[in-house]
């Protein structure tokens, strides 16, 4: 089925092409929203420009992930393609150990400046929103662990997993899926170490573009008890898992039976739709030959009571779920509870116990943005210390707040309203890799004439018709 042919290669003489032929509309993008302008009157770190400004080297290596870049040396690729340096405007880009040098030359009061410069035209994309997109901001707070093999990197650390790294805080967005505020660390710091702080510019953050009101979720490591009673005052809403101390599981045996509330999910597929016939578990067959433990859900119940925490002084909902498990070893089957603990100031007029519940369960889609940021190649640490790895990620991950900006830029209008609100939501939950070979990777001839440059696309994409109702706006 698959053929050879009669093939000639030819290296065209007038017009080229580039594999990214979408970057030409990126590029016009981050222009119209002012992005580098708004980074070269914040950013401040060199004393000459010659040649380049701060902006050209934070866009730079935000292009370079946006590209689908593996590596900080990626940029080679693009600072020898003619055309991609004609599609944005560029008569040359900094090769990676010129960036890699800019990375070096940040101070964290940079990094700081950096965000301001982001966060100015992150509102600006906001306020363009309708009225419900204000309603609500929900703050998702986590850590991840950033390996390196590396063994001169100046601030790692071994890690609780035994992972010599670094251990960011990453505080996302979870309306649009960006990046709000990103801190390095060392690798052995706690997870929370610094989240207050962090939630509280992001609180300010929101409530400065418009929002009316602002939810704050994280996990069992995130909750601030000596933070919470202000929160509280300040009107921010806060769901945040507990571990199980001794004193909360105490709290959960001693309540009685009577007292616990069956918990009913919803079903992970449409009960409508039919079914494919479910191949025999082989996992499960392996584990009954050779006498394994095996653990199996049987039932879920939850109970709600007061509490207060040791550093607050108000009394909030802890809503406990206990989980009932068989254990299933050699034949023999026995029980056990094991149990899950959410504290939450949401007001029991509006969020029910079960409703808390699914708002913790909803955080754990940060885990996907994380992963995202990993796949964009923004968690990594390409450079030589703590301070130069967190500028790298920080302008690395400015790659995927642009695509929830660029998502969020598609135009609704006409009789078509709520399909377009569908694609643009599509395109704001889309995985980075999907965003760029529907939006990025579109092969492209680039002819660039006295005073117009015309990008031909030379193949379709699946979001074609999203990226042209995108191109208007970028382009107007």
């Amino acid at each position: 089925m698959i053929a050879g042919g009669n093939v000639r290669y030819e290296l065209a003489k007038k017009a080229g092409g580039t594999a990214v032929g979408g970057m030409a509309a990126v590029h016009a993008f981050v222009q119209k929203v002012g992005l580098p302008e708004a980074i070269d009157r914040h950013l401040k770190i060199f004393r000459r420009h010659a040649p380049y400004h701060e902006s050209d080297h934070v866009l730079n290596l935000a292009y370079n992930a946006l590209c689908g870049a593996a590596a900080i040396q990626d940029i080679e690729m693009r600072r020898n393609d003619e055309h991609f340096l004609n599609s944005i405007g560029a008569e040359r880009i900094p090769d990676p150990t010129t960036s890699g040098d800019f990375c070096r030359r940040f101070e964290e009061a940079h990094i700081d400046q950096l965000f301001q410069a982001i966060d100015e035209v992150r509102v600006q994309v906001w306020k363009q929103q309708d009225s419900e997109f204000f309603d609500e901001a929900v703050v998702d707070m986590d850590g991840t662990i950033v390996g390196t093999s590396g063994e001169c990197k100046a601030g790692m650390d071994l890690s609780y997993k035994n992972i010599w790294g670094y251990h960011p805080l990453v505080v996302t967005l979870a309306n649009t899926g960006e990046v709000l505020r990103l801190i390095n660390r060392g690798g052995n710091s706690h997870s929370a170490r610094g989240a207050s702080v962090q939630a509280n510019q992001a609180i300010e953050l929101c409530r400065s573009a418009g929002f009316r009101r602002v939810k704050l979720r994280g996990d069992t490591a995130f909750t601030q008890s000596a933070a919470l009673d202000g929160w509280d005052e300040e009107g921010v809403s806060f769901v945040f898992g507990i571990a199980a101390h001794p004193n909360l599981v105490g709290i959960a045996e001693d309540a009685a039976e009577t007292d616990w509330q069956p918990l009913s999910r919803k079903p992970k597929r449409d009960p409508a739709k039919t079914r494919r016939t479910r191949p025999e578990n082989a996992k499960l067959k392996v584990v009954h030959e050779r006498g394994y433990q095996n653990r199996r859900l049987n039932s879920e119940s939850f109970i709600e009571v007061p509490y207060q925490p040791q550093k607050c002084k108000k009394t909030f909902r802890l809503v406990v779920i206990r989980k009932k498990v068989d254990v299933t070893k050699q034949g023999r089957l026995f029980e056990e509870y094991k149990y899950f603990f959410y504290l939450s100031n949401l007001s029991r007029e509006s969020h029910t116990s079960a409703d808390i519940i699914g708002e913790s369960n909803q955080r754990c889609d940060q885990e996907n943005v994380i992963s995202q940021l990993g796949q964009c190649r923004a968690l990594h640490a390409p450079v030589d210390n703590l301070t130069s790895n967190w500028a790298y990620m920080v302008m690395t991950s400015l790659s995927w707040t642009l695509k929830a900006w660029i998502g969020l830029s598609i135009p609704v209008d006409g009789r078509w309203k709520e399909k377009h609100r569908e694609e643009r939501k599509r395109v704001i939950r889309m995985e980075h890799r999907t965003f760029v070979d529907h939006f990025i990777r579109i092969p492209a001839q680039v002819v660039r004439g006295a005073r117009r440059l015309t990008v031909r696309l030379l193949s379709l994409t699946e979001d074609l018709h999203v990226f042209n109702r995108w191109l208007r706006y970028a382009l107007e």
